[in-house]
């Protein structure tokens, strides 16, 4: 007999041998349906628009239900009317209005074929799952015509009369809009979003709204994503590289109309300290353009150099009070030689791109000016008082982590620091050593400490600088490089001092051996299981293929961010996974005027079709059946009495 007082609580739930038995004959059921579908992205960068496509059209899964339900029963134009009015429902139902097309005709039709397509979808759900995902005002409605029977002459006519009496009471446009969403929930069951949301892409904050709307979705942070993590938290070093990225790709709109960032601290400061330097080195990247906040081009030149300055301090200031870090080679702007007009790196002297440095004091490089802390600090609690910003952060927090181990995949967004050798490589930490497993075990917990600790706890500093580290250290898994040569590329012309290279395990985790050697310190069989990676760009139009190990990793990282896409030369993948088999979507660049359907493509078949009892939840609802006939025996051996009443 199990725990008896667990029972007694389970015995709350389920009062009665006839209320257990009942949950018992449901979750078997729940085990004996195929597994839910799983979508894997990564590397968002704040490409909402792409985003939020891929997310409605479900990476072109819905197109295909549309085929695979009429297959020729409709035209091939009619398909993607179809297609384009479930993605976006409010747009179409309007367009279709205007066009004086909205006919009681064209309402019986459309209704028809939705009500089609979200019975497809539904299929491999629970009545009851379904309901769940219905909206109040029509969920009884739509689960009769979700189970009609086009067989029964009777049940036809009472279908025929639900929808005939909803287009009557003027309802059309809105049943339509509800039945479009259902659709697009139904097909994805899970959202896994492999690291990255943030930077680059002009507006993440309305990514991060969408997957608040989500109902199932989890978060391996990427090192973009624990930088603005640490930019809420107040860290200096990170607010200054968020604020540094942000204005150089122009992303005005998000920090002012996103977060309510006042930055007209920065541009008065830039705009008086820059005043004579036209800052050309750093005139922003205009891949997208602002809404709300349109900034001169010359002035926020002068505002990105401002914050760079700044976060070459901050961070200076940082490797300095943290010497286990191992950094004090990135500490470049101490080796400016101010009379030559040179920097230092790795004993060899470059010309300086760029000398107007008034900030920078030659006998204290890394000292702020009593401008600038002023203006940090300000910055600091515009960050830390931003509501939107710290509800944000908080979802990824609460879902979110390093990994996820789910349905015999490890999920993760940069690598396992791996050594030459293939071995794990180890990193020191208040004299304790992590690798492998164990060191991203560590770090999710010093990421969370840095969040929720008091600010006059004594390990909330170290825990700050630490996030930063994550950010550009050698051995950060996020960050996966032996440096950030942000520095070098500013104001060194010599492109040999750019090169950042690349952990070991990049070339290492191409090896089916290494691969194995990872799902097996994560606890995974060796067979059937996979690594699913984003971070590094697939360069596809070089041939690369995003399928490594002999098929036990996946790199899904394919150029979202329109700041890859010139390298990739495609627009990222999402990985599909259903019960019968693993699919890649290789997404084009995404043009709201074109029809933006990806190609899908199968890249490996189940042996056998994958079920719920197969899966992870699976487990647990065995492990429920185990507790509920625990209780059953209870009841019948009268050890616990059941309520009747």
């Amino acid at each position: 007999m199990r725990d008896l007082d667990y029972l007694k609580l389970l015995a709350r739930e389920f009062p009665t041998v006839k209320a257990a038995s009942s949950e018992i004959i449901n979750l078997k059921a729940i085990c004996g349906l195929p597994k839910g579908t799983e979508y894997f992205f990564s590397d968002l960068h704040g490409e909402y628009e792409a985003f939020i496509h891929l997310l409605r059209s479900a990476s072109g899964i819905i197109r295909e239900k549309i085929d695979e339900t009429f297959d020729y029963l409709i035209s091939e134009e009619d398909e993607i009317a179809l297609a384009n009015l479930i993605y976006y429902p409010e747009k179409g139902v309007m367009a279709v209005r205007k066009e004086g097309r909205f006919t009681e005709d064209w309402q019986k039709i459309t209704i028809y074929r939705l009500v089609r397509i979200c019975k497809q979808c539904a299929s491999k759900y629970t009545r009851s799952k379904v309901r769940k995902k219905l909206p109040p005002e029509f969920a009884y409605i739509i689960d009769e015509l979700l189970h009609v029977d086009y067989n029964d002459e009777n049940k036809k006519i009472y279908y025929e009369e639900i929808i005939h009496s909803i287009i009557e009471g003027g309802l059309g446009d809105e049943f339509i809009i509800v039945l479009c969403n259902l659709a697009q929930n139904l097909t994805i069951d899970s959202l896994h979003i492999i690291g990255d949301i943030f930077d680059r892409g002009p507006r993440p904050d309305i990514i991060m709204e969408e997957l608040i709307r989500s109902h199932d979705v989890d978060i391996q942070w990427g090192n973009h994503d624990i930088s603005w993590m640490g930019a809420a938290c107040g860290n200096l070093a990170c607010i200054s590289n968020v604020l540094r990225i942000a204005i150089r790709y122009n992303c005005f709109d998000l920090l002012e109309d996103g977060y309510g960032i006042n930055l007209r601290p920065l541009s008065m400061f830039a705009a008086k300290v820059y005043r004579d330097d036209a800052c050309e080195i750093f005139m922003p990247k205009g891949l997208d353009e602002n809404i709300y906040d349109a900034v001169d081009p010359g002035l926020a030149a002068k505002m990105h150099k401002a914050i760079s300055i700044i976060q070459f301090k901050v961070e200076g200031q940082i490797i300095k009070r943290r010497p286990e870090f191992k950094m004090s080679d990135r500490l470049q702007i101490t080796n400016i030689d101010f009379a030559k007009g040179t920097v230092a790196i790795d004993g060899k002297e470059y010309p300086m791109k760029d000398m107007l440095l008034p900030t920078v004091d030659p006998k204290d490089p890394l000292k702020l000016t009593k401008e600038e802390e002023d203006l940090m600090h300000t910055i600091q609690m515009s960050f830390k008082h931003s509501t939107n910003l710290q509800r944000h952060i908080k979802f990824v927090y609460s879902h979110g982590g390093m990994y996820k181990c789910c349905n015999s995949n490890v999920l993760y967004h940069g690598c396992i620091p791996m050594k030459e050798n293939g071995e794990f490589d180890e990193l020191k930490l208040n004299g304790i050593i992590y690798s492998g497993k164990r060191l991203l075990d560590y770090i999710e917990d010093v990421v969370k400490m840095a969040y929720f600790l008091p600010e006059e706890d004594p390990m909330k500093d170290w825990c700050m600088d630490f996030v930063w580290y994550l950010w550009c250290g050698p051995l950060s898994p996020v960050f996966g490089k032996d440096k950030m040569a942000t520095f070098e590329s500013y104001f060194v012309a010599d492109k040999a001092t750019h090169k950042e290279h690349m952990n070991p395990y990049y070339k290492l985790s191409q090896k089916e051996e290494i691969c194995d050697k990872i799902l097996k310190e994560f606890g995974l069989p060796t067979e059937g299981s996979h690594i699913i990676n984003g971070h590094v760009p697939v360069k596809s139009k070089d041939g690369e293929s995003p399928i490594k190990g002999n098929g036990k990793l996946y790199v899904i990282d394919g150029g979202l961010s329109k700041a890859y896409q010139p390298k990739t030369g495609i627009a990222g993948y999402t990985l599909i996974f259903n019960s019968n088999h693993l699919a890649l979507a290789e997404h084009k660049p995404f043009d709201p005027n074109r029809e933006n359907t990806p190609k899908v493509t199968i890249v490996e078949k189940m042996q056998k079709r994958v079920m719920v009892a197969d899966t992870d939840i699976g487990k647990t609802l065995k492990a429920r059946i185990a507790d509920l006939n625990e209780l059953v025996a209870a009841y019948r051996g009268g050890i616990i009495k059941e309520n009747m009443k």
